[in-house]
């Protein structure tokens, strides 16, 4: 009988940022302890958060999940935080279309702060949040739009309150 392989692990450093208040806390929570609290605080600096992801029976992924505070004057520090991350996901909340224009913002910021071991850009993905909101609006094909002129991988609509689209 063959030894048992040793199961491979990895670890991988994601962003989560965007405008302050705009969820980030509550779907990096949903997301890794499946919990929701209309009660957090404002994230100072950064956060951190594990998710160990079984991908098949000789691999195990745990993904880092960076919340970076979306307050201005957190920013300063955002090229440290940024150091080592695979992939960003920018976060935007639909009944503030404030959140959403400044998705440019964090793009870019993103985008000249870290770049992949090949010197290719982080992939990106937009979470428009709080869908479950009554006054949530989303333009499915501004959105597309949106995501393939900037070079943004997907975008998703996304409630950390009634778990939608929080996998």
């Amino acid at each position: 009988m063959a030894a048992p392989t040793a199961a491979k692990e990895h670890l991988y450093k994601i962003l989560v940022i965007g405008e302050f208040g705009v969820g980030k806390t509550s779907v990096i929570r949903r997301y890794t302890e499946g919990v929701f609290s209309p009660n957090y605080k404002l994230t100072i600096g950064v956060d951190f958060a594990l998710k160990t992801v079984n991908w098949d029976d000789s691999t195990k992924i745990n993904l880092q999940l960076w919340d970076i505070a979306g307050h201005e004057r957190f920013g300063q520090m955002t090229r440290v935080y940024y150091k080592y991350a695979i992939a960003a996901i920018i976060v935007f909340d639909l009944t503030r279309p404030a959140t959403f224009e400044s998705v440019l913002k964090w793009l870019n910021d993103v985008h000249s702060k870290v770049m992949l071991a090949n010197q290719e850009p982080v992939p990106v993905v937009l979470l428009a949040n709080k869908c479950d909101m009554e006054n949530a609006t989303v333009d499915s094909r501004v959105l597309s739009q949106f995501c393939q002129s900037n070079n943004i991988v997907n975008w998703f609509e996304t409630s950390a309150k009634n778990n939608i689209n929080i996998v």
